[in-house]
Parts: structure tokens; sequence; C-alpha cells
């Protein structure tokens, strides 16, 4: 730093920039680009890539639905899979959250539709798959079924959560029984795969659907990057987990703004349903 900046000295200058707000400017995770956060906008997008900014399921609720009623809002974990250690970590994504468990479930309408809808949420433990949140989930899509309703669900996980074991892995097989119940009954299934969708989460219901949006710039993918370079020793490309990639190789249908999402997910649902 030079002795004057401006004509103030390093100390004053120093005294001046303790009081700006540290989260005044935010760095974009993926560009890395530094953005004032009120550029960010209603939609929490970087204005110089277009990455969305990781968002909770209230506020993505928020922006995609005009009504939203919550069902088995208080469904948690067995008590009887928790040990001290778990139960920690437990109280303190729900601290950090605000939410019992790591998906928020319920009926929404979206403009005049309405759907079933699902929000996985990154604030607590990553989003990451334990055995209430697949419970909720084949809830969801069980419910959707009996009402004859399309599943919208907003995917956000690091996959499997590790301290349940076995009961956690077998809800990628619930869930996906109940997706294939929802689907033989000729109902729509879309799904939105925001950043971070990996793990067991992509091994399974967040790739069964019938229509599969994406966030520009989301990671999605299965086994992180440093396990494919240690296991495999290769180094695979930058972009090879992205969106952009998925879609170019026919694993993503578009990709799709935060802004645009909401008139995007009412036009293909009216489709699936025959209209205009």
């Amino acid at each position: 730093m030079p002795a004057k900046f401006n004509g103030l000295d390093k100390s004053t200058l120093a005294k001046w920039m303790d009081k700006i707000p540290s989260d005044l400017y935010v760095t974009c995770p993926y560009c890395k680009q530094s953005v004032y956060h009120q550029k960010l906008g209603p939609f929490q997008e970087c204005p110089h890539c277009g990455y969305g900014f990781r968002l909770g399921a209230a506020a993505r609720l928020k922006i995609v639905t005009d009504k939203f009623e919550a069902f088995d809002a208080e469904l948690a974990v067995d008590p009887a899979l928790v040990d001290d250690q778990y139960a920690e970590k437990l109280t303190k994504a729900k601290q950090h959250s605000g939410l019992p468990e790591s998906v928020v479930t319920g009926m929404a309408t979206i403009d005049s539709l309405q759907v079933a809808i699902g929000v996985m949420d990154s604030n607590f433990m990553m989003g990451s798959l334990g055995s209430a949140t697949g419970e909720k989930l084949t809830r969801l899509f069980e419910e959707a079924t009996r009402r004859r309703l399309p599943v919208v669900l907003y995917t956000a996980s690091g996959g499997a959560r590790m301290q349940e074991g076995l009961h956690s892995l077998m809800q990628m097989a619930k869930v996906t029984q109940a997706v294939t119940a929802h689907g033989e009954a000729g109902l729509c299934y879309l799904v939105v795969l925001t950043d971070p969708t990996t793990g067991g989460v992509t091994a399974s219901f967040a790739m069964e659907a019938d229509i599969t949006l994406a966030e520009p710039h989301a990671l999605i993918g299965f086994t992180g990057r440093r396990v494919i370079e240690s296991t495999l020793h290769i180094k695979p490309p930058a972009d090879f987990q992205r969106a952009e990639t998925l879609l170019a190789n026919g694993f993503v249908d578009d990709i799709v703004a935060r802004s645009a999402q909401k008139a995007t997910i009412v036009s293909l649902l009216k489709l699936s349903q025959g209209g205009a």
C-alpha cells in the first residue's frame, strides 16, 4: 500500500477500510469476478457469467411459486440412527438452515398450474441424502401420483449422507421406485439441477426426470474431481462436470437462468399436459 492514497495516510485508510462490511462485495465461485452484492439482483445471479449463487429453499420457492403449502414439514431422522457426533452435526445444520431436514416438499401453484414440488437445500449438511430426505421425497412423488400432479424438483446435494450408512444409500432405490410409479401413471417429472448436484442424488432420481433442466455453470456429477484424478491418474477437463458439458453430451435438455425458470417450467408442464 502506498504511503498515502487520495490524501489519506496508511493508518487512516486502514481504519476506514475496516468499517466496510465484509459482504459488500462477493466473489463469483465460477468466473472469480468480484461483484457488488446489489448487482446480483433478486435472482442472485453473477452479472459477468450468469452463475446462480446458492439459494436456500425458502428463497427459491419465493422465486418460482405463487403459492406454497408444505407437508411433512417436521419429518426428521429416526433417533435410532443418530449417535452423539451425528446429533451435533444435525443440530448445527438445523441452526444454519432453519430447516429440520435437507429438503422442503409440498404442493404449490406456479402461474395457474398445480404441482407437487421439492427443493433441496445445500445449507443443511450440503443437501445430503439421508433417510428422512428420502422419505420426504418418496412421499412427495406418491402424493403427486395420488393427486395426478406433475412434480417439480430442485436438486442441490453433495450426495448420500454417510453418517447413516446403508440407510442413506437405500434412499436412492426407494425414491427411484416412487419416481417410476409416478411416470407409469403418465405424469410428468421435471427436475432443475442446481450447483452442486453430485453423488448418489445424481446417480438416482436427479437423472430420472422426463425433463431435465440445469442452471448455468452448475456443478453436476457423481464422483468428485480429486477422486477421479487419484484413481484414474488423469486430469479431466476443467469444465467436464459443468452444466454446459452435460448439455453438449445429451444429459441435460436445457440450461435456464433463474430469471426465466418460472415461465419455462410453466410452458413445459403445459406442453406435457397437451396444452399450448
